[in-house]
């Protein structure tokens, strides 16, 4: 092996340098054979954890250049397939330029080998071989000393046993680190285990991108690299540095990675073969008797309200899949027909919409450790959200939030005027944005947008779009991002929005990734999953066009449920827009728009609303 020929020259150098070598910074990046697992790396002294090999299932060519490049994307928005890596080193730098080529590609900004380029730059030697070596950049050793190779450190990447991982754990000493990973095979989306031992490296792995005890990602390990040498991490690198937090435990690592395990297979059984009772039972009952038209939308409005709330019980109690599947299709329904017994109108939808954000809020408050796991989550396993809410649940809570307070108005205070009404959805609205988008909570860039400007758009709809609230929509979005800002500084959480917007680089480079935004919103309107869904929703959208008078008339007398509706469509379209997956958005966002509007034909504007004196 590469690394034991290394070692020799280290030791047929001469004493005096031989001495100053081994005080020199060292990485070992060791791939352990891939049947390691959390409990064997914790056995042999590492510090354990479980690492996102790539986004979706990917080759394990794909995971070293992510690797490499700090840096990673759907295999789906390149425009080729990768190219298995030649086992040949003459070949390499061909193969490499390919795949530089294919990145750019991308809509991100993806450097293969940008690591090793930085290293190098920063006076450290890197020196691999196996399979990983040319898909990370390395050039292979052109032989001679190691006192010839440079003296700012050395990386050195090799494949080798957990044994041999663990010998040179212990030849490190003080200086070094190792990085023990499990080769990947390329033939699932399961985490691949991941060990680290050197200095302040005593407890579970974790980082900055994940927050997640136990679970770092591929674009981890480049910055953790670059900041041991104290080299700087460029603003291409989306991941953060790993360090150990608290004490071992590999138990509670592969448990919850087992979770993670079944969230995507069992993500669209449980939800969809539970929507799917619950419309064709509501239709059945509509069909034997059309009496009870309204009091079957009711319920079936609420069951889908509190639908995410449900899902947020299954990462508590753990069941199989038809028990968490049981446990979602009886026990929304059942929590929606209670609520329809205590409270009538829109009351009852306002608590339902209150009880789902205010759960998911508290959540993402504690750090998350409920709706990370759940099927509606951010689904860590993917590799695309790690903490605090996802796309799924941003579409969603978009609604609920700007809906929900809207509803809450018009059945709780159904004569406070139309100023005090806009202050409620203005207040309400950006205490929620606050928490979903706060670098400490949620993290997620689209609720500091889409979010208050909802809230801001219902407010300027309910005071009659009077000059200065048209203002406020303008400024109110703007000032809570600014706000943001200085709280994510300030306490230092390092967050998705100021990696993603503080940090990118100028007008220049913000205006790049906002150009990669719309490029992938683009390309989700064409993904095959999605593709069903979306001709049915341009039907939808051309009836509500057609029929706008007819649906005004359900909110004729409800002037602040107008006013919420109004503010949520365009909270869905923003979302839809500020998203990379924005077909995906517009869709739940769509359906949870027809909750509210089920909702309010089967009111049939029989509540007076708040704000009477609106126009």
């Amino acid at each position: 092996m590469l690394t034991i020929a290394l070692s020799l020259c280290l030791v047929a150098a001469p004493g005096a340098g031989a001495a100053a070598l081994t005080r020199l910074p060292q990485v070992n990046l060791v791939w352990v054979p891939a049947g390691t697992s959390v409990a064997d790396l914790a056995r042999a002294g590492f510090s354990p954890g479980l690492m996102s090999a790539g986004l979706g299932t990917v080759s394990a060519d794909q995971t070293y250049l992510d690797i490499g490049a700090g840096n990673r994307v759907f295999d789906s928005l390149y425009d080729d397939e990768l190219q298995p890596a030649p086992p040949a080193a003459g070949a390499c730098p061909a193969w490499l330029a390919e795949a530089t080529a294919r990145a750019e590609s991308a809509p991100d900004e993806i450097e293969p080998g940008l690591m090793v380029e930085r290293l190098e730059k920063a006076g450290v030697a890197v020196v691999g071989q196996g399979p990983s070596a040319c898909p990370l950049g390395i050039e292979l050793s052109k032989g001679g000393f190691l006192g010839e190779l440079g003296g700012a450190g050395i990386l050195w990447d090799t494949d080798a046993s957990l044994a041999g991982a663990v010998r040179l754990a212990r030849r490190a000493g003080p200086h070094g680190l190792v990085i023990a990973i499990a080769t990947p095979t390329g033939t699932n989306d399961d985490p691949i285990p991941i060990g680290i031992a050197g200095r302040g490296f005593d407890g579970d792995l974790t980082s900055d991108t994940t927050r997640t005890n136990g679970y770092v990602a591929s674009t981890d390990v480049a910055p953790t690299i670059l900041a041991f040498f104290g080299a700087a991490v460029p603003d291409q690198m989306i991941g953060q540095p790993i360090r150990a937090e608290g004490s071992v435990d590999p138990a509670g690592i592969e448990a919850r990675g087992a979770r993670m395990a079944v969230v995507s297979s069992r993500r669209g059984p449980v939800i969809g073969w539970t929507l799917l009772a619950w419309v064709l039972a509501s239709l059945l009952v509509v069909l034997v008797a059309r009496g009870l038209a309204r009091p079957t939308v009711r319920l079936l409005g609420l069951s889908v309200v509190y639908l995410p709330a449900l899902l947020l019980v299954g990462p508590a109690l753990e069941p199989a899949e038809y028990p968490e599947m049981l446990l979602v299709m009886l026990g929304a329904p059942l929590l929606a027909a209670i609520t329809l017994a205590l409270l009538r109108d829109y009351r009852a939808l306002a608590v339902a919409a209150g009880v789902t954000v205010g759960a998911y809020a508290l959540d993402a408050i504690l750090g998350s450790p409920l709706s990370a796991l759940s099927l509606l989550g951010p689904n860590p396993l993917l590799g695309v959200r790690f903490y605090g809410i996802g796309n799924e649940l941003e579409a969603l809570l978009s609604v609920l939030v700007v809906g929900g307070i809207g509803a809450g108005l018009a059945g709780f205070a159904p004569r406070l005027s139309p100023g005090r009404c806009a202050v409620v959805f203005l207040v309400v609205g950006l205490l929620c944005a606050g928490i979903f988008a706060s670098g400490k909570f949620g993290a997620d860039v689209g609720a500091a947008i889409d979010f208050p400007i909802g809230v801001a758009v219902a407010a300027l709809v309910v005071t009659g779009g009077r000059r200065r609230w048209i203002l406020l929509v303008i400024l109110i979005p703007l000032a809570l991002l600014v706000l943001l800002a200085l709280a994510d500084l300030l306490t230092g959480a390092n967050s998705h929005f100021t990696r993603s917007v503080l940090d990118a680089g100028g007008l220049h480079s913000l205006g790049d990734t906002a150009q990669r935004r719309l490029e992938q919103t683009a390309r989700s309107f064409v993904r095959p999953v999605l593709l069903v869904a979306l001709p049915i929703l341009a039907i939808g959208v051309l009836v509500a066009v057609l029929r706008r008078a007819t649906l005004a008339s359900w909110v004729r007398e409800v002037p602040v449920m107008r006013a919420a509706l109004i503010g949520a469509v365009v909270a869905t379209i923003v979302a839809t827009l500020a998203n990379d997956s924005g077909a995906l958005l517009l869709e739940i966002g769509a359906a949870y728009l027809l909750v509210f509007l089920g909702w309010a034909w089967a009111e049939g504007g029989r509540s007076t609303g708040g704000a009477e004196s609106s126009p």
